[in-house]
């Protein structure tokens, strides 16, 4: 039996590509919090008419990294300039391979002296791991990872416990919880605020365009401070966001959650396949999709791709510095939102109601995503390939469905592409893809947020598309 992601991998024969793309798993599961508390196109127009509370408790790694070489560990893992970060203050952490290819990502907190948390999903933290572990750094590392899905009813033990107040009334329900008015921090500064009895730490974020916080504190006083919330928020129209919604927001706002880790190949990386464990994210996650790469590096991104380009800074020394110097930023693909055409989504949905007719691949709601990672074709008039859509639903907000996506560069907003929907030869082995025939489907290529209210309050950044 395998004990480690090299000795998984040793399984594929070379074909890496086709084992995750047959691996057995399928979609991201959100674990623990309820699938709807409303409807979620209630809870997907809450986020922006009127407030909303995200539970985040159960479904990123939350790796508490202490000691006199915690900064050094960051910096040395991440493109971002450790330049000026200071206690009270929030990092989107990027880290790249030796080879400049994005790992995963993920918020870090500076919560004091020689101490941080790192909130994501477990490429990041894995990562972070293994150079705590293996490269001399002076830190302790506790890991409290995502909660497993659960019986109703059964406990789970957490550290923390982890909120969003987001939403046009958001700020109306903080300061109503904090009893008097609140400064509003700039972007991922940090403070703290009252509620009831209770004083929490505050994170100045917007996953739904307008001003809110991310809370967290002990978990024994989750049940307390979500009870006040909700109290106080009905006034406002605040409404709890379920595990169904909730990951669909950021088609509005623009952030890809879940590229290929790409740590797949490569020599520099062969310790840290042995290190990852045969049931680590790595070595059980799967890819779908249309696109089918000849090889697995197909599938890896640089930062630029992802919309990270304005983090990268040579101001420091860091894992994938050197190869990342080679890459001239205004050639590669830019993050992009893509609109798909109405009247083919039309013709996708309707195929489940006509028997004698094809079947296309099924589009879930709101989040239509079937594997860990998500990559399909997005073609040119004459079928090239430039680009890759890799987050995909439907907004009730904008009565569309979009997808979140990296395409050639020099490609215009406003240009008709075409994405490749569903799997080629009827579909791969994955539990949640069924027999069914592709599709091209009209997309037009649009801005990063999409949402309106995402693009008139978020600065030009990270998350927003070059013209």
């Amino acid at each position: 039996m395998a004990e480690n992601l090299d000795q998984v991998l040793a399984k594929a024969n070379g074909d890496i590509v086709g084992q995750l793309r047959n691996n057995k798993i399928g979609a991201y599961v959100y674990p623990v919090v309820a699938p709807e508390f409303s409807n979620w196109r209630s809870e997907q127009w809450a986020w922006q008419h009127g407030a909303v509370l995200f539970d985040q408790s159960h479904h990123m790694f939350d790796l508490y990294i202490n000691g006199p070489d915690a900064l050094k560990l960051l910096s040395d893992t991440m493109i971002n300039s450790p330049a000026g970060w200071q206690v009270n203050k929030a990092k989107q952490y990027v880290p790249t391979t030796p080879y400049g290819h994005v790992i995963g990502d993920g918020i870090i907190f500076y919560l004091a002296e020689n101490e941080f948390v790192y909130v994501g999903r477990a490429p990041a933290a894995n990562w972070l791991m293994y150079h705590a572990e293996t490269g001399g750094y002076d830190v302790e590392v506790i890991n409290d990872p995502r909660s497993p899905s659960r019986p109703m009813g059964k406990p789970v033990n957490r550290i923390s416990w982890r909120f969003q107040i987001q939403g046009p009334q958001a700020w109306n329900v903080i300061e109503k919880l904090n009893g008097e008015p609140l400064d509003k921090l700039k972007f991922f500064n940090m403070s703290s605020m009252k509620i009831g009895n209770k004083t929490v730490r505050t994170l100045r974020h917007g996953m739904a365009g307008s001003p809110g916080l991310e809370i967290w504190g002990p978990y024994e006083e989750q049940e307390y401070i979500r009870e006040e919330i909700l109290k106080a928020g009905e006034e406002f129209g605040l409404i709890p966001v379920g595990s169904r919604a909730y990951p669909s927001n950021t088609l509005e706002s623009g952030w890809i959650p879940s590229p290929l880790p790409a740590i797949y190949t490569g020599d520099k990386l062969a310790d840290y396949r042995k290190w990852l464990g045969a049931d680590s994210y790595e070595a059980t996650g799967s890819i779908g999709g249309s696109f089918v790469g000849e090889k697995i590096e197909d599938y890896y991104l640089n930062p630029w791709e992802l919309g990270y380009g304005p983090f990268v800074k040579f101001d420091h020394d860091f894992h994938g510095a050197d190869a990342l110097k080679e890459i001239d930023p205004a050639e590669q693909r830019k993050k992009v939102t893509l609109e798909w055409n109405a009247d083919d989504m039309k013709k996708i949905v309707g195929s489940m109601f006509d028997p004698e007719g094809e079947q296309y691949k099924f589009f879930d709601l709101p989040l239509a995503n079937y594997a860990n990672s998500n990559y399909d074709k997005v073609v040119d008039a004459d079928g090239n390939t430039i680009g890759l859509s890799m987050f995909t639903g439907y907004s009730f907000n904008e009565k569309k469905a979009l997808s979140l996506a990296t395409v050639d560069h020099e490609l215009p907003l406003g240009t008709e592409i075409g994405v490749v929907w569903g799997e080629e030869n009827g579909g791969t082995a994955k539990t949640t893809v069924e027999p069914h025939k592709q599709i091209t489907v009209r997309a037009i290529v649009s801005p990063v947020p999409y949402s309106k209210m995402a693009a008139d309050t978020y600065a030009q950044g990270w998350r927003t598309s070059r013209k």
